[in-house]
């Protein structure tokens, strides 16, 4: 194979195409449901103007994380279908005799087109290169004699994702290279290929829109400043939500005994950082605030009137807080009575978290119904991979305790779900202090089973927030002076950029 070389910057998530025989795309669009009626007409029309605006302008950065479906869909669960389907069937074919390469050589097809629209122009020699490592018509003449080297050609594509991902993909592209199994190390390429793709779509768009995102930021500035000329007292839910969190600071979260698995829990963590006791500064009780709109009352008509834009993705981030939160507790109690061997299998949690994640969906509206069928449906698939491993299945008492906790998550006092919240609010807030990439270093205790599912949630938070902070950050200056002590309002003052 050709030895080859350079690397292009790039950044975030990413998904892939769908048909018979390729892995399939996603996406999502949701409607705005959000109505604050407390608030002026003639500003909830500017949020209606500033919001188009914002996401024409970048404030997204076309982060595609924010357009993948959302796994409790109905559209989500059949494309989620449809991608495990699409693996199985691989596998089915390579393992026939003869093996039948149609899936694999569509998959190299994908996979070549993706390698190719990540170079620069400039790379004419690396081009060059894969096309001909990657000749589809020689693949093809190679499947039909039955002598196409897949292993040979996985190894080929992993030095050039070497060469051309960004920094930080270089971990999940070296774990990579431990997997022996074809099947999961193609579908692990296909998966980090996705992400360096997006990788270089989100740099290309920040790149090229300096100026929009810019000229966003001025813009709602702008439209608020004038409506609070008209209307002085426009910042009053703002000034109590900011009060609000301050106090919140000064009040330590109530304590949860009697956890599952406290050895796991438990012990000191940098992400403590966050929680430190300090004089208030202006940067803390913002991050409070950002927080506790995570845990909003919908009943609660007084939100904070530099929000009102960002509302309906708050919600729709509340949300999958939730979910992960409850996926969370249920992997933690099944953890606690299987052991490390059963979780000790990315294949053996990947499917739990299927499984979970699909009956799951009426949680919502029927909360004791959901982990009835969760309950037994995960202790039905412990109980059949212990087997299959040759290990002694769960007692009797074992499987009616672990039925009985995964069902008691459904309690809104539930010990373990309350634990898994507060540690997930601790691992936001250490996003918004430290960044996402530095907190996925060191999570909580019970949290590492679904740190894919975090670093999605904490990278939309910290846009949202941060892009916020950019646009109303003069407005939160002068409102937490007031809550701060005035040499701490000096030191540290909230920034707008």
């Amino acid at each position: 194979m050709p030895n080859v070389k350079k690397s292009v910057p790039r950044k975030d998530s990413g998904v892939a195409k769908g048909g018979s025989c390729e892995p399939p795309k996603s996406g999502l669009t949701r409607e705005d449901e959000s109505s604050p009626q407390d608030h002026p007409p003639c500003l909830t029309e500017k949020v209606t103007e500033i919001s188009e605006l914002s996401n024409k302008n970048g404030k997204n950065h076309i982060h595609e994380e924010d357009k993948i479906l959302s796994s409790s869909s109905l559209e989500g669960k059949v494309k989620e279908t449809m991608h495990n389907d699409f693996w199985d069937h691989l596998k089915d074919q390579l393992s026939a005799t003869p093996p039948d390469f149609n899936c694999a050589l569509e998959l190299l097809k994908e996979i070549k087109e993706i390698l190719l629209s990540l170079l620069l122009p400039r790379q004419s020699r690396l081009r060059s290169e894969i096309e001909e490592a990657l000749d589809m018509e020689f693949l093809k003449q190679e499947a039909e004699r039955g002598a196409l080297n897949v292993s040979c050609l996985s190894k080929y594509i992993l030095n050039v994702m070497t060469l051309l991902c960004a920094p930080v993909r270089d971990e999940a592209v070296q774990k990579l290279e431990n997997i022996t199994d074809p099947i999961r190390l193609l579908r692990g390429i296909f998966q980090v290929l996705g992400l360096m793709k997006m990788d270089m779509v989100n740099y290309t768009i920040q790149s090229l829109q300096p100026q929009p995102q810019e000229h966003s930021i001025q813009y709602e500035r702008a439209v608020f400043q004038e409506q609070l000329n008209k209307q002085p007292g426009l910042l009053s839910h703002t000034t109590k939500w900011l009060t609000q969190a301050a106090a919140d600071l000064t009040t330590p979260p109530p304590a949860c005994p009697d956890t599952p698995d406290s050895s796991s829990m438990a012990g000191p963590s940098p992400n403590e950082v966050a929680n430190n006791p300090e004089p208030l500064s202006p940067a803390m009780v913002l991050s409070q605030g950002f927080l506790n709109l995570l845990l909003w009352d919908p009943e609660n008509e007084e939100f904070p009137e530099t929000l009102l834009t960002d509302r309906t993705r708050l919600q729709e981030l509340e949300s999958q807080l939730h979910q992960l939160t409850i996926l969370a507790s249920v992997l933690l109690v099944a953890s606690s009575f299987s052991g490390s061997v059963l979780f000790g299998s990315p294949q053996f949690v990947d499917k739990l978290k299927r499984i979970t994640k699909s009956l799951l969906e009426e949680f919502n509206s029927r909360p004791e119904e959901a982990m009835l069928s969760v309950s037994e449906q995960v202790s039905q698939e412990i109980h059949q991979s212990l087997k299959n491993m040759g290990l002694a299945a769960l007692s009797s008492d074992s499987t009616t305790s672990l039925m009985g906790q995964l069902q008691n998550i459904a309690k809104k006092e539930n010990c373990v779900c309350s634990v898994i919240d507060q540690r997930i609010h601790l691992f936001l807030k250490c996003c918004l202090v430290l960044g996402v990439q530095r907190s996925l270093l060191d999570l909580p205790g019970g949290l590492t089973l679904i740190e894919a599912e975090l670093a999605e949630l904490g990278q939309k938070f910290v846009s949202l927030t941060h892009h916020n902070q950019q646009v109303f950050g003069p407005y939160y200056t002068e409102i937490l002076k007031s809550l701060t002590s005035p040499a701490q309002a000096l030191k540290t003052k909230v920034e707008s950029r």
